[in-house]
């Protein structure tokens, strides 16, 4: 059913359980002030020297699917991790969103205050930007910009050269808007949402709008309907269509060169609004279903339902190829074109593994993150068939979630604030 881009809230009950304070925090975006979490940050002039921990050479031997092969990376003995090339202290503040690392221009990227760039190679600082990055905002990444909210709260959003921290481009909505947040970016628009301020200072609705990335004009801006939020965005951008989500579970999708609301989907189980992108398609996890929606109708094209009650969970497409895990630790391969299945491996749970919430893949090695340390960290699989081919953790029992991103030649796993370089 197609409805508007709604402030109401439907949540079937006991459909996920309330979310985890952390999990609420790391969904909730630069909207709160955080204050107190940012005290005490550990600045990054640290990273001159290497952190000489014992744990950080290499995760558990996997319990089972491993093949002890030497893909993916310098591998141990009898399928264990390879040690990281470095390791290194940031002031990293992040709460487990998958755009708060970031690599690119020769440089890895963690949020953090302040913001520093680390030589991908060797770890050693290449820049940094003393204000930081807002507080659960993303680092919003094109092909060649990286774009931030500004530190200084005064409704700019600022674009920067990923390789040398140079400012590069400017824009601000006005006054009358409040902490505007990127959300999207394609080759010609950067997309924001901001609060609408009221006479009194406070703010009950917010609008999205585009800025042209060459000029930081404003192409459109649209305001959304009351009870709708700015916090708890996750958007992509395909053609002519914006995708985004909200706490709201609210789907909506935007015509990219009016603005225009093309359709909103009002979904019941969308997993705290994670979704995938593929062509024309948007994929979303709703419970123990996965749905693909046409992007310029909102028609269901497939779904694909998962055994036993289980839940899919976040999923990504890499290579044109959908992976996805279930709660039942099941991992999923899907054509995205069709929701055939292509394979679906039981390494996970034969190992007692966690399910990953975030994916990249370098060679024929898929990388995955978890959200919890414990039976946790970066899980390197065949992207093939689904086997577990090592795990690394940092033993260091940090309760934030891992992070990982690639540049195709080392894999970066971020946990609480140490950065660890992985060879492909």
């Amino acid at each position: 059913m197609v409805r508007r881009d709604s402030g109401s809230d439907d949540r079937t009950p006991g459909a996920f359980g309330a979310p985890s304070r952390r999990r609420v925090l790391r969904l909730a975006g630069g909207g709160l002030a955080l204050a107190a979490l940012t005290a005490g940050t550990v600045g990054c002039d640290e990273d001159s020297v290497d952190v000489e921990d014992p744990g950080s050479t290499g995760g558990d031997e996997p319990k089972g699917g491993g093949n002890g092969s030497g893909d993916g990376g310098d591998v141990g003995e009898k399928g264990q991790a390879p040690k990281p090339l470095w390791t290194k202290p940031t002031s990293a503040e992040t709460y487990g969103d998958n755009d708060e690392l970031v690599a690119a221009g020769g440089v890895v990227i963690a949020s953090g205050s302040p913001l520093a760039a680390l030589d991908a190679a060797t770890g050693g600082q290449k820049w940094s930007l003393p204000g930081g990055a807002v507080p659960g905002a993303p680092l919003l990444l094109s092909e060649d910009t990286l774009y931030l909210a500004s530190s200084e709260y005064d409704g700019s959003v600022i674009g920067y050269a990923p390789a040398s921290g140079k400012e590069t481009w400017r824009s601000r909505l006005g006054k009358e808007y409040r902490q505007p947040r990127p959300i999207a970016v394609d080759e010609g628009q950067v997309y924001v949402i901001a609060e609408i301020l009221e006479e009194d200072g406070s703010s009950k609705t917010n609008v999205i709008a585009a800025l042209d990335s060459t000029t930081g004009r404003i192409a459109w801006k649209e305001q959304r309907d009351v009870g709708t939020e700015q916090n708890g965005i996750h958007a992509a951008v395909r053609g002519r269509h914006l995708v985004y989500t909200d706490f709201k579970k609210n789907l909506t999708v935007r015509d990219t060169a009016s603005g225009g609301q093309v359709w909103t989907h009002k979904t019941t189980k969308t997993n705290y609004g994670f979704f995938t992108v593929h062509q024309d398609l948007v994929i979303v996890p709703q419970g123990n279903v996965l749905q693909a929606f046409n992007l310029a109708d909102g028609k269901e094209k497939w779904s694909l339902k998962a055994s036993d009650g289980a839940l899919f969970r976040e999923p990504a497409v890499l290579e044109d190829v959908l992976y996805v895990a279930d709660s039942a630790r099941t991992m999923w391969a899907v054509d995205p074109r069709t929701g055939r299945q292509l394979w679906k491996s039981e390494a996970l749970a034969d190992a007692g593994l966690q399910v990953p919430r975030q994916y990249v893949k370098a060679g024929d090695t898929l990388y995955g993150a978890t959200d919890l340390d414990k039976q946790g960290g970066i899980i390197a699989m065949d992207a093939r068939t689904g086997a577990v081919r090592w795990t690394f953790n940092d033993k260091t029992g940090d309760y934030h979630a891992w992070l990982v991103a690639t540049d195709g030649t080392h894999v970066f796993a971020l946990h609480g604030r140490k950065l660890h370089a992985l060879a492909v």
